[in-house]
């Protein structure tokens, strides 16, 4: 029999990402809705054992949809990791009277979900981050954000480099995940797109390509490097040796992770967010939100970390092809 759930909580854990304030949003006013008591828990896991916790209303989420970042705030925490820290955690939940709590995050925030749910706190999650990289779940909340804000900037860095006849190396976010580096490099044009999953490290065929294409009279040359395969800098001193052309690195870095999300950001994490209440307050247990064949599921937490997710090979075959 299901657990009655009369309140839940809900945090934001791991690193940042456009649309988590439209999630936390969806999520307090559909608990609400659905008559439950909502609590906002600062400071993810850090601030659970620190009892960081407050009742969140309809206003208290009023004029956030449009908002980078999180308004309840994210943070590392090492103490949760430990079964000490877990029952603590477990035990502050009650002590507010809290039956469940979303978890809006990456695998790292569902496997800190999955510990608590052996507490006997219910907790269901929801994917938050701009790396795609959840294998459960085809699309995360702040990705479609993050590759517009990579794309723009790498549009105006490509204009100075063809000004200047240079190489530009522009580095991407993305963890060990290629899919922020493979998508701009599409949408970009870019001659070479450096991932994790593809990349075999002959930096001399990209030389060889370089040097090929300025002989046919090619001004400039445009490499997108991911995050998981960096070194963007002594990559570029090394083409700029080898090849004798002005060679120079931008590294991207926070600025993906941040501003108002897109609207497509804000209309999943919208969508997302009260599916995610409305499961929790049917009183289901370890579940993650995902998105499978467009439509919404609620997924078994320990089925969807075991999930693998890679690079599709026609699209990433598609992305050679369409570079030279």
């Amino acid at each position: 029999m299901a657990k009655e759930i009369k309140t839940i909580g809900v945090l934001t854990s791991g690193g940042d990402a456009p649309g988590m304030n439209a999630a936390i949003r969806a999520v307090v006013r559909k608990g609400i809705a659905n008559g439950v008591k909502v609590m906002g828990i600062h400071r993810g896991y850090h601030g659970l054992l620190r009892e960081e916790i407050t009742e969140m209303d309809s206003r208290s989420v009023s004029d956030i949809i449009q908002r980078g970042g999180t308004i309840l705030g994210t943070a590392r925490c090492m103490e949760f990791m430990t079964e000490e820290g877990q029952v603590k955690a477990a035990n502050i939940c009650r002590k507010f009277g809290i039956d469940g709590v979303v978890v809006i995050g990456g695998d790292g925030s569902y496997r800190g979900a999955q510990k608590l749910s052996k507490q006997g706190i219910n907790v269901v999650g929801l994917p938050g981050t701009i790396d795609l990289d959840i294998g459960c779940t085809e699309y995360t909340i702040g990705f479609d954000t993050a590759v517009n804000t990579a794309m723009e900037a790498i549009d105006k860095v490509r204009d100075t480099s063809s000004s200047h006849e240079r190489c530009s190396i522009i580095e991407v976010m993305g963890r060990h995940a290629g899919y922020i580096a493979l998508w701009c490099g599409v949408a970009s044009g870019a001659e070479n797109i450096l991932i994790p999953e593809k990349y075999d490290y002959n930096e001399q065929a990209i030389i060889d390509q370089i040097v090929e294409n300025r002989k046919k009279g090619k001004k400039h040359h445009l490499i997108i490097n991911a995050e998981g395969i960096g070194h963007s800098t002594s990559m570029s001193r090394r083409i700029e040796a080898a090849t004798g052309i002005e060679t120079r690195a931008t590294i991207l870095g926070y600025m993906q992770r941040g501003g108002s999300p897109s609207c497509k950001d804000r209309y999943y994490a919208s969508i997302m967010g009260a599916y995610a209440a409305d499961v929790i307050c049917e009183g289901k247990n370890n579940k993650v939100i995902s998105v499978v064949n467009g439509q919404l599921a609620d997924i078994d937490i320990d089925e969807a970390l075991a999930v693998k997710k890679d690079i599709d090979d026609y699209e990433y075959c598609v992305s050679i092809d369409l570079s030279k």
